[in-house]
Parts: C-alpha cells; sequence; structure tokens
C-alpha cells in the first residue's frame, strides 16, 4: 500500500473548508453540525479544531474563502489587456454563469450571510469582507480612467461598490428564477453600468 500523502496546512484548510461548502449546500446552516463536515472531509474533529476556532470560525472563514475563490475563477477568464469596458462585459457575463458553474459555492455563501451573527444580533459577514475584492475592482477603474474608457470624474470606490452591488444582486435574482435568461441579464447589467460609467463618444 502507498503511503498517505502529508498535506501542507493550507491544502488541510482547503479540504475542511471545501467539505464545509458541501454540507452547507446539501444541508443548510442549521443542520451542518461539524460531525457532518468532518465525515465529508474525511479528517478527525480534532483537525478541524486545530485550524479553526469554532464553528463559527469555520463558517465565516469558509464563506470568505469561497467569495475569494469565486472571484479568482471569474477574474482567471478575463483578458484584462482589453479595454475596461470590455472587461467589465465578459466579467458580469462571468459572474451570471456562476449559477450554473458554482452552484454549491453560492448556496454555502448565502446561508452563511443569512445565518451567521455577532453577539449583538447583526451579521458577521457584510462590506468589509469585500475590501479586498473592492480594491481590486478600484484598481481596475483606475485603470479605465488612465486609458481614458471610464469617466474620470468618478470615484473608483463607489464604482466598485455599485459594480458589486450589482453583480451580488444579479446572482441573487437568477439564484430565485434559474429559468432566467443569464447571457441576456448579464448584457442587460453590463450596459447599464457602463451607461453611467464609460466616457460618451463625442457626438
Amino acid at each position: 500500500m502507498a503511503p498517505r500523502q502529508r498535506l501542507s496546512a493550507d491544502e488541510r484548510r482547503r479540504q475542511i473548508i471545501e467539505a464545509t461548502v458541501r454540507v452547507l449546500a446539501r444541508d443548510g446552516y442549521q443542520r451542518a453540525s461539524v460531525n457532518a463536515i468532518v465525515a465529508e472531509a474525511g479528517v478527525s474533529k480534532g483537525l478541524v479544531w486545530h485550524y479553526f476556532t469554532d464553528r463559527e470560525d469555520l463558517m465565516a472563514r469558509t464563506a470568505r474563502q469561497t467569495l475569494v475563490d469565486l472571484r479568482d475563477d471569474v477574474a482567471a477568464d478575463l483578458d484584462l489587456d482589453k479595454d475596461l469596458p470590455t472587461v467589465i462585459r465578459a466579467a458580469v457575463r462571468g459572474a451570471a454563469q456562476l449559477h450554473l458553474t458554482h452552484r454549491d459555492q453560492l448556496e454555502a455563501i448565502r446561508q452563511v450571510v443569512q445565518n451567521l451573527r455577532g453577539s449583538d444580533g447583526s451579521p458577521r459577514l457584510g462590506f468589509s469582507d469585500y475590501e479586498e475584492t473592492y480594491g481590486f475592482q478600484e484598481a481596475l477603474f483606475r485603470r479605465g480612467q488612465e486609458e481614458g474608457t471610464i469617466r474620470a470624474e468618478l470615484d473608483p470606490r463607489h464604482l466598485a461598490v455599485t459594480y458589486q452591488g450589482a453583480v451580488d444582486t444579479m446572482l441573487a435574482h437568477l439564484d430565485t428564477y434559474p429559468e432566467s435568461d443569464a447571457e441576456a441579464f448579464a448584457a442587460s447589467v453590463a450596459e447599464i453600468l457602463l451607461g453611467g460609467m464609460a466616457v460618451r463618444p463625442p457626438t
């Protein structure tokens, strides 16, 4: 028998987080017990507590990591050498496909966002968890302003928050109404966004 491969700490965390995503998507937040997660991951409960403080920490870090994973998966298919309006259209179109290609990940994030609360009852996850994503998007919008395709007077931070809000709302709608035409929806969202932020050609 071949010896079992020893996984690095990052690989172990990833293994546990991916199992948590599957359990959340399958069972929902309330029924996503640590016992179910360790069974899904094929690890011991002690190993989970080695990498995560408690169940809430596991849930929060799973949602945050999954959010980053989705962003990176969409970004990986973009040609960032294109002008920014072209990049935005492609990014919105790629995000719209997530409800087909990454359903478990989207559902896991939704379960955590809707159920995980702080001691005061407020959601544990919110705008602050988008900071890294906002930073990436702000840099893109600044580049668009430098290349002359995005209106220079607009604040890149405002553009990033508005863009992400539109994408999140589109995904929520597609999740609720899966029969919707995702391509057409994405095209509409991109054109609405660009209608407000893109430099208009002279008339």
